[in-house]
């Protein structure tokens, strides 16, 4: 059972934070930007309850047109779904919800009587009626997949065409928590030694594998902790960053480049992954991103970690704009995307996109492709990646970009890594833990005549 919020504010405080996050994401609005907004002392507690509320928005929102067929405001709209959704157990439990339903409701009144006490004796009896009538609406709502799958008709929809064998269980893996997993820098230590620190500051971790591992990187926690309790953390001792996106930078690198050799990660915000591929090799990386506050993490992140690339604000498809007209040897291009992958991580990502949003991406990403390919030296590696498993996003994209570019050649490489015990994704070592997110992998190399 997932673990209730510590009770070091009342409920009804959170429950008013809450809302106003689950309001903002209604509203268009990203998870992260709504908690930023959130006091330090409720925020943590408010995050826990808002990943509980999003990951069963679906089902509170059939609850709530049973209940009130036409919505009220905006902010007493999103307490009515928070409610609802704390009232029923998640995906990772298979016992009762966190709180008993006559607390739940009583907080909630007590929440609406700080932010809107006119609609107080409102919230009272829709929360009330759901309480007596719990059973028959819950029934009623069986029938319908977005209450069912707590995701949009058309997101269903889409990995039931992508994944017929694989769809139901990609939906469950989004209502699972992620795991914390760090990646050692290697320059510093390796990972026994990091292993042993963690130990010693008594953190409970043990060593993961990545898909088709050379080098030994990656630990998972047993339990997430707030980076500042890593030991050496600030110091460039460790990094976080999920399993399958520590495959990217290897994956590039292959079995090595020169020493100078020239790398460019195209799409480079938060800087993960650059710092990944320093840390491993000897490069001349110029680290490129279209959002200059973006670009500012990648900088922040080599900083900590003591590590060196030259970083530019610019459009990765305005060529003219950036490049020096000097070929790379190899390209990294980690293409904006849906994030279908990282939902668990984002479980705001679903009700946000829209089915239109996958064309307009699959445009952006076929223009980055086309755009960068010119850049790349005759016998250089191109690596794209997206944190995605829908397949106009990956396979579709490439396949249509290898009809484009006949000196282009698609390499080994993963393919979709999927959070799913039966990945079909081509990996040397079996297939990918549930316990990673989706991503997809293609590696290009151009040919030399």
């Amino acid at each position: 059972m997932s673990a209730p919020v510590p009770p070091s504010l009342p409920l009804a405080t959170l429950l008013a934070h809450t809302a106003d996050a689950v309001a903002a994401v209604c509203a268009g609005r990203s998870l992260t930007d709504a908690l930023a907004t959130v006091p330090a002392a409720p925020r943590p507690g408010t995050q826990a309850l808002a990943f509980r509320v999003l990951r069963g928005l679906g089902l509170a929102r059939a609850l709530r047109c049973q209940l009130v067929p036409k919505a009220p405001p905006a902010w007493v709209d999103a307490l009515l779904l928070s409610a609802l959704a704390l009232s029923h157990q998640d995906a990772e439990s298979a016992d009762t919800p966190p709180y008993a339903p006559h607390t739940l409701v009583s907080q909630a009144v007590e929440a609406a009587k700080q932010r809107a006490r006119a609609q107080a004796g409102f919230v009272n009896a829709v929360l009330r009626r759901h309480l007596r009538e719990q059973a028959t609406q819950a029934a009623a709502a069986a029938k319908d997949p977005v209450a069912v799958w707590n995701h949009p008709r058309w997101w269903i929809e889409t990995l039931q065409r992508d994944w017929p064998g694989q769809w139901a269980e990609l939906l469950r893996a989004n209502d699972r928590r992620a795991p914390m997993t760090l990646r050692v820098n290697q320059r510093q230590q390796d990972r026994a030694s990091y292993l042993l620190r963690l130990e010693q500051a008594g953190i409970a971790a043990h060593a993961v594998t990545r898909p088709g591992a050379i080098d030994a990187q990656a630990i998972e926690l047993a339990t997430p902790c707030a980076v500042s309790a890593l030991p050496g953390f600030a110091d460039g001792a460790v990094s976080v960053q999920d399993l399958a996106a520590q495959v990217a930078a290897p994956l590039l690198l292959g079995a090595g480049l020169a020493p100078g050799a020239r790398v460019l990660d195209a799409c480079a915000a938060p800087g993960g992954k650059t710092a990944h591929l320093l840390e491993l090799a000897e490069l001349d990386l110029l680290a490129l991103d279209a959002d200059p506050r973006r670009l500012v993490k990648v900088s922040e992140t080599l900083q900590r970690l003591g590590l060196r690339a030259r970083t530019q604000a610019a459009d990765a498809r305005d060529v003219v704009a950036w490049w020096d007209g000097r070929p790379y040897d190899a390209i990294l291009l980690d293409a904006p995307c849906s994030a279908s992958g990282i939902v668990r991580r984002h479980p705001d990502v679903r009700w946000l996109r829209r089915a239109s949003d996958l064309d307009a991406l699959a445009s952006t990403q076929a223009e980055l492709l086309d755009a960068l390919w010119p850049l790349l030296r005759p016998g250089g590696r191109l690596l794209y990646a997206t944190c995605s498993v829908f397949k106009a996003e990956g396979a579709h994209q490439i396949d249509a970009f290898l009809q484009r570019a006949p000196d282009a050649i698609a390499q080994p490489s993963p393919g979709y890594l999927l959070p799913v015990v039966d990945n079909p994704g081509q990996v040397s070592e079996g297939p990918l833990r549930p316990s990673t997110d989706g991503f997809y992998y293609a590696l290009l190399e151009k040919r030399s005549s």
